[in-house]
């Protein structure tokens, strides 16, 4: 397993790099929901709250593995962290036009499905050529 996802996030061509961001995505999201089940297991916090502390240490996971693996990137955390974030908002701006445009015709996991494809392609485009890019 581990010489897999070292296959992926390594990629160097634009569809192995693309393959790449979509496992560092896949790997953020895990963490996102284990730290989310751990301390609800723990009792620690609410479920909101719970899942907002997962969201954020997945999303630094996903910085992360996008930076330092996927993209290999030499600009500063200090610059490519807020453009990181600016795309991630625009992302959820997009599934949210997505969602509301293809949900009543396709349904809400249909509809779902084609908005996650549409923050996946404008999320690594925008990521390729701005955030990451040196």
């Amino acid at each position: 397993m581990e010489a897999i996802l070292r296959t992926v996030l390594f990629a160097r061509s634009m569809p192995g790099q693309a393959l790449g961001y979509a496992s560092a995505g896949l790997i953020g999201t895990t963490v996102h929901y284990a730290v989310l089940t751990a301390l609800l297991q723990g009792n620690v916090i609410d479920v909101v709250a719970a899942s907002t502390v997962g969201a954020v240490t997945g999303g630094l996971v996903n910085y992360w593995l996008n930076h330092a693996k996927v993209f290999k990137s030499n600009v500063r955390h200090q610059v490519a962290l807020p453009r990181f974030a600016v795309v991630a908002a625009f992302g959820i701006a997009v599934n949210a036009v997505m969602l509301a445009v293809c949900a009543p015709t396709f349904g809400t996991l249909g509809g779902q499905l084609i908005s996650s494809v549409a923050v996946l392609v404008t999320g690594y485009s925008l990521n390729r050529i701005w955030s990451f890019r040196d």
